[in-house]
């Protein structure tokens, strides 16, 4: 007997059924007492207390074309290899630095 096997990707899930929302907005309702988390215990503070929110958040790339002034792109380069990731790097922290000064 042959197997087939299907698989998904997040940006071509398919649609869902009128049966599968159903089911979904059913869970949804529920209170979290009512859900069996038996097989899936739940974490204790413990647990919780080393966790890092988006730790595997990797953001998306977008080429661009930039201008530098010379200098800049010399020292950029002078550090080694990756001085496009120290770019980005260098414009997060600014952009951190913004957002939360409020900026």
């Amino acid at each position: 007997m042959k197997t087939k096997i299907v698989s998904y990707t997040l940006d071509k899930l398919p649609a869902l059924t009128k049966g599968r929302r159903a089911k979904l907005m059913a869970l949804a309702g529920r209170a979290d007492s009512e859900i069996d988390t038996s097989d899936i215990p739940e974490m204790t503070e413990e647990q919780w207390k080393n966790a890092r929110r988006g730790n595997f958040y990797r953001p998306r790339k977008r080429q661009i074309t930039a201008r530098v002034d010379a200098d800049v792109l010399d020292w950029l380069k002078g550090q080694g290899k990756g001085y496009q990731s120290r770019i980005n790097a260098i414009l997060r922290r600014e952009m951190l630095v913004a957002v939360k000064s409020g900026r």
